[in-house]
């Protein structure tokens, strides 16, 4: 199984080992999770803004005075 070993300041690693004892992990664990969670967290985040434009025009088209200027396409220049 692939390991990585990272560097940490004396000042940063006091946090890291103080965030995994506050989580009741060690320290492999508290940053293996951390790792595993951000990566979960960016396809989240993705899913969910494809999800928004995918639903964009339908949104806009039920509530149009919810359609910011610039895209309502009126002739009306953003600010």
């Amino acid at each position: 199984m692939p390991s990585l070993n990272v560097s940490f300041s004396d000042e940063e690693m006091e946090g890291v080992r103080a965030a995994a004892a506050a989580e009741g992990k060690s320290l492999k664990q508290y940053l293996h999770d951390l790792g595993v969670r951000e990566m979960h967290r960016k396809r989240f985040v993705a899913g969910a803004a494809a999800w928004a434009d995918r639903l964009r025009s339908e949104f806009d088209e039920a509530f149009p005075e919810e359609v910011p200027p610039s895209r309502r396409g009126d002739g009306i220049a953003a600010a």
